[in-house]
């Protein structure tokens, strides 16, 4: 609904997505005989200035909430705008949509909202600060008593290994070593040679954002430590064709599908041993969930969800028995190498390998522990409500 199909946005995104919003803070101010909603929840942009036209409507008393998935999408647009969304010259203030001189959606929802999350503690740390804030850091300060951060979940339903029909071979955490036909299934789309060296994969969008240029510029490297690598994703056209270029120079220890498949996706996650994710900002992230979910040890940056959901095999977290994965810090190819060559020598070792992959299989990734935290905000802002 945001772009065509090469990617483009529309160029009236702000018609649409500001009479899909003045709907709700219509329907939020009475508009339909007899109803009114209890508390409106916005996400994103999209609909961020639902809440405007709440406050500057009939349903300033109704309790809202804004959740921000990704900072960096603002919708962002010209002060010319202004005179067609239907909204009062007083809103075009600082403390209304008022943006740099524009119009600033998601500015908008979270000036408006009664409170404000986002989908990891982390991120709602990291949003604070200059550089991850893109230019909001000190309207979210400025409401830090109202913000909170909630690790996203995933279906559980879906994403099963010991259901999932995409899979060759259905497994739990007390039979690992059903995974086998699962890897050599990767193996093969992958045109990757047989042995026992760990399968390292990403399933991905390959851009900036996703560290995928870091990825590119040390799998020689990744190569160097034993390990194969597995690619599967679309983006950046120069990120495609480094990539495809490391798989040509790496025959069977690379492969690269370019695109994106979902039954595939779920094979990797099934038959892999790890997934890197070198994100160099990740709000919550969900596929460092489903490799916990399926035993397929996850290597992340330490930033945002990220941090917040994997626990690095540090000494003392192997000793205890409780570490799913690898973390590194900063965020640089150094590191990242460093830290594959930690989970290459993880994996020579089974009892310690073996304890990742359960360890990661017994996290609870649902939504449940989440979305109890939700209905307590909700029940919270319910008590504020004004008739």
């Amino acid at each position: 609904p945001y772009g065509n199909a090469t990617g483009v946005d529309w160029p009236d995104n702000w018609r649409r997505f500001a009479a899909l919003s003045q709907v709700g803070g219509d329907i939020a101010g009475g508009a339909i005989s007899g109803y009114q909603p209890d508390i409106v929840h916005a996400h994103d942009w999209q609909s961020a200035m639902t809440l405007a036209y709440m406050r500057y409507g009939k349903a300033v008393g109704v309790p809202s909430m804004m959740t921000v998935h990704n900072l960096a999408f603002q919708g962002q647009f010209g002060a010319g705008i202004f005179g067609e969304l239907g909204l009062p010259a007083a809103a075009m203030a600082l403390d209304g949509v008022e943006y740099y001189g524009g119009v600033g959606f998601l500015k908008a929802g979270l000036q408006a909202a009664w409170a404000i999350t986002t989908v990891s503690p982390t991120y709602a740390q990291e949003i604070r600060s200059p550089e991850f804030g893109m230019g909001l850091d000190g309207l979210i300060n400025m409401r830090s008593s109202d913000l909170h951060g909630i690790v996203n979940g995933i279906d559980t339903g879906i994403w099963d290994p010991e259901t999932d029909k995409h899979l060759v071979s259905n497994y739990t955490a007390s039979t690992l070593k059903a995974r086998a036909p699962n890897r050599a299934a990767v193996e093969d789309r992958f045109n990757l040679e047989r042995d026992d060296s760990p399968i390292v994969c990403v399933v991905s969008r390959l851009t900036w954002q996703k560290g995928m240029d870091i990825l590119a510029l040390v799998v020689d490297g990744i190569v160097a430590t034993g390990a194969r690598l597995a690619i599967l994703g679309s983006g950046d056209a120069g990120l495609e064709g480094a990539l495809l270029a490391a798989a040509a120079r790496h025959r069977g220890r690379i492969g690269v599908v370019v695109g994106y498949d979902e039954g595939l996706s779920h094979i990797m996650q099934g038959g892999c041993d790890a997934i890197v994710i070198p994100s160099r900002f990740e709000p919550c992230g969900l596929t460092q969930l489903y490799g916990l979910r399926y035993g397929c040890v996850p290597v992340v940056a330490r930033t945002g969800g990220l941090a917040d959901t994997v626990i690095d095999a540090n000494e003392a977290a192997v000793s205890a028995g409780v570490a799913t994965g690898f973390q590194f810090a900063p965020n640089n190819g150094g590191a990242l190498l460093h830290a594959i060559r930690r989970l290459v020598d993880a994996h020579a070792s089974p009892t310690v390998w073996e304890s990742l992959q359960r360890q990661g299989m017994k996290a609870d990734v649902s939504w449940d522990k989440s979305a109890e935290k939700y209905v307590e905000l909700y029940r919270s802002l319910l008590s504020k409500r004004v008739a």
